[in-house]
């Protein structure tokens, strides 16, 4: 069994007892320390953070740590689902919890040995992870009828977390040097080149001993996944050509947009942009105000589709501050939303998740997320997952994968602490040198 959390007391904020209140006065407050580093949020937006940040440490499964796919918003389990890709975000989450002294170093190295001692338990799929895991068996848990084998997409987030936290647990001590290895072994064993079928072209997404290829969905852009061809090409072992990163995710060119959208350029991928997330998800590893290629540069990519979405959304709801439209929960389930699939559904993860892209309107949306309804939005682990302006409905759930984000984007733009770790592992470097990414851009990187 896990040990424990005891996070170590300290002053508790006005803003604070106003939210612990609301979530029947928990007694695991932050350690005053935390507010000496990169203080640049005010201290009701940093309690967001941090609430957040709890879903990966106290919502995690008690037995693997690994992160469970969803919880009610009052913080009680639904299933024993964990989330491959949310357990990418619970790494980077834990490494921020660490850093910030909400929990202690060696705290952080216990869970995060736990988890990727449950991942090894896990079946693999050519190197590759199942979507879903059992929180307690780690036994692979069917996303659907014939997706029961390795999801490239999934393991690469997880990945993106795991290599954050092997940067980040670098000394020479026994029990770090110990997760590293660990670690290691599950980094170098994805067979990326067992997804391109032995074929020019893309990365295929799903792989089952069974059903085979029978999803033949293509790992194409403009989409969340970039960060699946970067360690693709930059693998140690088992890695791609670029061809197929030009082929596959640049469509030799046809992800190339440059229309404009409600005043702005969009330089990459659909109309308006899509759900948010496709500009959030992996670039809480790789940092977009270093990147470009010849297709285009990617902190204006993230801007304007980030900018777009923000100002669809004032326009939709004006005289508020709610903005945000990306994949979550909604009243029929979970599905898309975005300007051009808008079912009246705001989700705070995607303004949240944009601090580094436009932190004034990040913050002013968290507040209005907190005054909205008296609280109501106010769940046991940050924000609800998602909620209708116009029929009132609110999700009665937080997300793995749209809790995740937050955490990591946040800390991104208070202190870069991720895009560093992730920037300088190997693996990446070899990836982003590989397919002839410039680190620097001739555009404004403000």
């Amino acid at each position: 069994m896990l040990l424990n959390c005891q996070i170590v007391s300290a002053k508790v904020t006005q803003a604070k007892e106003k939210l612990d209140s609301i979530l029947d006065s928990e007694s695991n407050d932050r350690d005053a320390q935390s507010l000496s580093i990169h203080l640049s949020f005010p201290e009701d937006i940093e309690n967001i953070q941090y609430r957040t940040f709890e879903y990966f440490w106290l919502g995690s499964h008690p037995v693997s740590g690994l992160a469970r796919d969803r919880l009610s918003s009052d913080g009680k389990p639904i299933n024993e689902i964990a989330s491959v890709s949310g357990t990418g975000f619970s790494f980077l989450a834990i490494i921020v919890g660490a850093e910030r002294h909400w929990i202690t170093r060696d705290q952080a190295l216990d869970r995060v040995t736990t988890m990727v001692g449950a991942l090894h338990k896990a079946k693999r799929f050519h190197g590759a992870f199942a979507h879903f895991l059992h929180g307690d068996t780690s036994e692979v848990i069917p996303f659907g009828p014939k997706d029961d084998g390795g999801d490239l997409v999934e393991t690469a987030f997880l990945l993106q977390g795991l290599i954050c936290a092997r940067q980040y647990f670098s000394r020479q001590t026994l029990a770090e040097t110990r997760f590293r290895a660990l670690a290691q072994d599950l980094i170098t064993g994805v067979e990326w080149d067992w997804y391109t079928k032995g074929e020019d072209g893309p990365l295929w997404w799903h792989w089952s001993p069974k059903h085979r290829w029978c999803f033949d969905i293509a790992i194409s852009g403009w989409n969340e996944a970039l960060v699946c061809y970067v360690l693709a090409t930059g693998a140690q072992h088992h890695s791609i050509d670029p061809v197929h990163y030009h082929q596959g995710w640049g469509r030799s060119g046809a992800m190339v947009n440059g229309n404009t959208y409600l005043g702005t350029v969009l330089p990459l991928g659909e109309p308006f942009g899509g759900p948010l997330f496709l500009s959030q998800y992996s670039f809480c590893g790789l940092d977009p105000r270093r990147l470009s290629d010849r297709y285009g540069d990617y902190w204006q990519q993230v801007k304007a589709h980030t900018r777009i979405n923000y100002d669809y959304c004032r326009s939709r709801y004006p005289e508020t501050d709610l903005w945000g439209m990306t994949a979550s929960d909604g009243p029929k389930g979970y599905s898309v939303h975005s300007p051009t699939q808008d079912n009246d559904v705001i989700s705070p993860t995607a303004a949240l998740s944009s601090f580094p892209v436009c932190p004034q309107e990040a913050t002013d949306a968290a507040r209005a997320f907190l005054r909205y309804g008296d609280g109501k939005l106010i769940g046991r682990y940050g924000f609800v997952d998602a909620f209708s302006p116009g029929t009132g409905w609110t999700a009665k759930t937080h997300l793995a994968i749209d809790q995740g984000p937050i955490v990591a984007m946040m800390e991104n733009y208070r202190s870069g602490l991720l895009w560093s770790l992730f920037m300088g592992a190997p693996e990446v470097q070899r990836g982003l040198d590989r397919l002839g990414f410039e680190t620097t851009s001739i555009q404004d990187r403000v």
